[in-house]
């Protein structure tokens, strides 16, 4: 059974830093990939980036591109979320996912298993 264990979250000001952790287990991480997400009160849950397992082709939503890096660690099965110049508008409850094929990486129906989420503040 996978698992999917994020930490990193919290509270920092506009213009600040955070970085994600999600630490995976369970499987041969090989094939498919992993997926950040973001849910903010109220609004629906969010693709906001995704890296490859293998080869570690990544893709981001337009509205973090240029300020969110995703990165993985295969030695230690884990992915990052590097978030530079947050805004409010980033505040929400990331979750990240973890998908076994190469499916639609977009949509949160390509994902298998999910993390727990972690909270993410950004105060103005």
């Amino acid at each position: 059974q996978v698992q999917l264990v994020e930490s990193g979250g919290g509270l920092v000001q506009a213009g600040g830093s955070l970085r994600l952790s999600c630490a995976a287990s369970g499987r041969t991480f090989s094939s498919g990939g992993c997926g950040w997400f973001r849910q903010a009160p109220g609004k629906a849950r969010e693709f906001v980036a995704a890296i490859r397992w293998s080869g570690g082709g990544t893709s981001y939503s337009d509205s973090v591109k240029g300020r969110f890096t995703i990165s993985r660690d295969n030695a230690k099965n884990t992915v990052y979320l590097q978030m530079n110049s947050l805004k409010p508008e980033d505040t929400a409850v990331y979750y990240c996912a973890d998908r076994l094929y190469s499916s639609n990486i977009y949509t949160q129906g390509s994902y298998n298993y999910w993390g727990q989420g972690t909270q993410v503040t950004v105060s103005s």
